[in-house]
């Protein structure tokens, strides 16, 4: 189908995002949604952009880069306890679009809309020039006062993590097929591969953050950087024990054949799991509110005094990470 031949901007806003679309869209037919929060309570705002062979790769499933695209985005409000309200995307559009791609992309987009309780309000649809590109602000609620920031953390603090780390980095090191993937199942490839295309927001944990959390962030840019990130803003340190961190079996697998795969494991990105202190009168509570969801969590370290980069301990020895995030630039 030739440019000429697609349909005009009001025409697939009717067609693939209508039907999508929650309350407040007013049938994606105004200017803008509206969004009433529910009484004694603050909104929470993140935007988070996706760009084509930076963030995902051109041969990904639309409907895994639409469900990328909102995760992304509900991990950030769960890690501040706030529970999915909504979400505006902007959506860039290469020559190349089709509409079976966006057709995929729009079934994708409803479907983890739905899985998340976030649905669409709005957005914006433009042609690019460059390589496709989504950007997705995401709105949540919290009790007033009671968002779990990243700058509260304590010295005594235990640091918890919830699910497992390393999976995204290393099923996205798959795709080139390295030597250490050669032992793996397929099955233990499936996982690794598709905790890379599809995160899962911890969105279910967000009342029992509230609750208990003294401070929390979601791993996206990789454990060291990030717990580094969350340190550094609450002007503490901490000290983890790398062998309590979670891996997968796969991971675990991955790792054990080729042990250089632990700084990847520790350092790489799209984990998209919940980092957060807490005192450890509530670990017990915390961790029952966690099984209830149906959510691991693990104890790894604790906060400590200083203002030096976090230690990794493993087997007598101790690590910082100099570079341990993803830099965007």
């Amino acid at each position: 189908m030739s440019a000429s031949e697609r349909p005009g901007e009001d025409s697939l806003i009717a067609r693939f995002f209508a039907p999508i679309a929650g309350d407040g869209a007013l049938g994606l037919k105004d200017d803008a949604a509206f969004l009433t929060p529910k009484p004694g309570h603050d909104l929470v705002l993140t935007a988070d952009a996706l760009v084509e062979r930076v963030h995902f790769l051109p041969e990904d499933a639309p409907g895994s880069i639409a469900r990328k695209a909102l995760a992304v985005n509900v991990s950030d409000l769960a890690a501040k306890g706030a529970d999915p309200a909504g979400f505006l995307l902007s959506l860039a559009l290469p020559d190349g679009w089709t509409e079976a791609w966006l057709a995929d992309f729009a079934a994708g987009l409803g479907e983890a809309s739905r899985d998340f309780s976030c649905p669409l309000l709005g957005g914006d649809t433009v042609k690019a020039r460059g390589p496709l590109t989504l950007s997705v602000t995401a709105v949540g609620q919290v009790p007033t006062g009671r968002m779990v920031r990243r700058t509260t953390a304590k010295a005594g603090d235990l640091i918890c993590v919830t699910g497992t780390i390393g999976d995204g980095a290393l099923g996205l090191k798959l795709r080139a097929a390295p030597a250490w993937s050669q032992g793996l199942s397929p099955d233990e490839k499936a996982h690794l591969a598709d905790r890379y295309l599809h995160p899962q927001p911890r969105h279910r944990l967000a009342a029992a953050l509230r609750e208990h959390a003294g401070a929390a962030m979601d791993v996206s840019d990789g454990l060291a950087g990030d717990l580094a990130k969350m340190m550094r803003a609450s002007g503490v340190s901490a000290v983890i024990d790398t062998d309590r961190v979670p891996l997968s079996p796969a991971a675990a697998k991955a790792v054990q054949a080729s042990p250089d795969l632990l700084d990847l494991v520790l350092t790489g990105g799209d984990d998209y799991e919940i980092l957060c202190t807490l005192a450890e009168k509530d670990l017990d509570r915390f961790r029952q509110e966690a099984d209830r969801v149906g959510i691991p969590l693990s104890v790894i370290g604790r906060v400590v005094s200083g203002h030096d980069r976090p230690v990794f301990r493993m087997n007598g020895l101790e690590r910082r990470y100099d570079v341990g995030s993803y830099q965007h630039f």
